[in-house]
């Protein structure tokens, strides 16, 4: 009955996989599959064998498959999102931007934005400007 332990510590770290998304606790769980079938298979197998199948497989397969895997999965920590459409284009100053006194507006493509002077120089309302990046929810533009 010591396979229903492993398919039980099987699940556990599945969800723990799922939760987390870091490939490391998938490994552990095939480490537990074939632990547990092989618990079933031969239910008179001492328990130190099987703690030991369940190591062997699990730190196996981390060392000798998760670099392999990273290669395949890419992942980003910047989430990508339409505003950087705007970086490179023009807008008008709304409201003067003074980065001292934290003011500051733009308007581009109808929609008006917070904005700072990439270099601190004030720019007057009315005047067009480059955006230069985008921080938060601050367009950061030049003249």
């Amino acid at each position: 009955m010591q396979w229903a332990i492993w398919l039980a510590l099987t699940v556990a770290l599945l969800v723990v996989e799922l939760s987390t998304v870091q490939l490391i606790s998938v490994w552990f769980a095939i480490g537990g599959i074939v632990t547990t079938i092989i618990s079933a298979i031969f239910p008179q197998l001492a328990l130190y064998w099987q703690i030991t199948i369940f190591v062997v497989v699990s730190v196996g397969l981390l060392l000798s498959t998760r670099r392999l895997v990273k290669k395949f999965i890419k992942r980003t920590d910047e989430q990508k999102t339409n505003l950087e459409l705007h970086i490179g284009k023009s807008a008008v100053v709304e409201e003067e931007i003074d980065n001292m006194s934290g003011t500051g507006a733009v308007k581009v493509n109808g929609v008006t934005w917070s904005a700072r002077s990439e270099n601190d120089e004030k720019i007057s309302k009315g005047e067009i400007v480059t955006i230069n990046k985008i921080t938060g929810n601050k367009m950061i533009v030049s003249k």
